[in-house]
């Protein structure tokens, strides 16, 4: 058997490990877009930025830890098809890989805005490249704006200001994070960002850029504001990178459809895994895609297990954290599946925590900022899937 991996991040790298620890030791070929060492996505906006920080890429695995995988690593490849009957995928250099077993953990793209391309000075992160493209301009930038108030802007906008920059935050939403977290959490975590000097201009879209000299010195807003920016990050989402599998006849819709074992519908010998696999969570019952680092990181174990033949760890509660102002906040469960029903503290307090709460009752997701035992209880309580009522938290339920 040959087992070939697509995607050289989290979780690509993690199922190769993965299906070392579980005992196989047949060849294992990884091929990755990108020319680095394999590396972790999450610091590319918090600590690789820091004015203190680090400025290489943290790496997934130590030079040692590569050698004892025993992989065949092709970096600086990228994947342009695959071939399911003659199982072989297809690289930009026109080579044909050939396997038996395949995953596709090719992860996502960040989406882009018209009009970027031609100015320097517009950026998404996602690669190594752009965290350290941006760290230097840091060093120089004087307004930023950052497009888009989910968690890579935020973290970006809290970079920013801790190396000095002024930092204007736009948001379509009336409220940032609304749709994830609904619009009273959503509101506290826009006060962060104004309580750390950031403007947030919400309820506003993007029209375009500006610029001079193939530069950016401004964003154009749908009410006719221009925000002047020497430097600017678009963090409005990402797509399933999938185009690569547009002729492979694979099921795909808003990423790669796959059984609750990450096994791709129809296809044997063909799984994926992380931010690029639709599966069928046992927890909801339903398809999800899930763009989390743990979730990438839980995925390697279920695709080793699979590949296997062996039995399958238990799909976990989703988890996602941000770091942000020197706040920590995590995000447990689906708030999305609920409304708010308990809140305790706030966002300018020491600890701020929010739990939400489906039609029944259930608890299905919580935000908890710097409270880890807290975040604990509602993480086993969306597990088991109790009342509200039942968790000792301290929290004032409103019904």
């Amino acid at each position: 058997m040959s087992i070939l991996i697509v995607g050289a991040s989290a979780a690509g790298m993690r199922t190769a490990q993965a299906l070392r620890r579980e005992g196989y030791d047949g060849g294992i070929t990884v091929v990755g877009e990108e020319p680095h060492h394999p590396y972790d996505k999450p610091p590319l906006s918090k600590e690789m930025l820091a004015p203190d920080g680090d400025a290489a890429p943290v790496p997934l695995l130590s030079g040692d830890e590569l050698t004892a995988l025993d992989v065949s690593l092709r970096l600086g490849t990228r994947a342009v098809a695959l071939d399911p009957s003659r199982r072989v995928v297809v690289t930009d250099a026109g080579d044909e890989v050939a396997f038996t077993e395949l995953v596709i953990a090719t992860g996502v793209k960040p989406v882009t805005l018209p009009g970027a391309e031609p100015l320097a000075g517009v950026y998404t992160i996602r690669t190594a490249d752009d965290g350290l493209a941006l760290r230097a301009e840091l060093a120089h930038a004087s307004q930023v704006v950052v497009i888009g108030a989910g968690f890579i802007g935020a973290e970006f906008a809290s970079a920013a200001r801790a190396h000095g920059v002024e930092v204007s935050v736009v948001e379509a939403q009336d409220v940032p994070m609304a749709h994830v977290l609904g619009p009273e959490v959503g509101g506290m975590l826009a006060r962060l960002h104004e309580l750390h000097g950031v403007a947030v201009h919400s309820g506003v879209r993007f029209s375009r850029f500006e610029g001079a000299g193939g530069r950016v010195t401004g964003v154009a807003l749908s009410d006719g504001r221009v925000l002047p920016a020497d430097l600017v990050v678009v963090g409005i989402g990402a797509r399933p990178a999938t185009q690569w599998l547009e002729s492979s006849g694979l099921p795909i819709q808003d990423g790669v459809e796959c059984d609750a074992n990450l096994r791709v519908v129809g296809r044997t010998g063909i799984y994926a895994a992380g931010d690029v696999a639709r599966w069928q969570h046992a927890l909801y019952g339903k398809g999800v895609r899930i763009e989390h680092w743990t979730n990438a990181n839980e995925h390697a174990a279920i695709v080793a297990a699979s590949i296997l033949g062996k039995p399958a760890p238990p799909a976990q509660v989703p988890y996602v954290w941000s770091d942000q102002y020197g706040r920590r906040i995590q995000i447990t469960g689906r708030p999305a599946m609920g409304e708010v029903k308990a809140v305790r503290g706030g966002i300018d307090q020491d600890s701020l925590a929010a739990v939400y709460v489906d039609r029944e009752g259930t608890v299905v997701g919580a935000v908890v900022v710097d409270d880890p035992r807290t975040l604990m209880k509602c993480r086993k309580a969306v597990a088991k899937r109790i009342d509200i009522r039942e968790i000792d938290i301290g929290l004032a339920v409103t019904y």
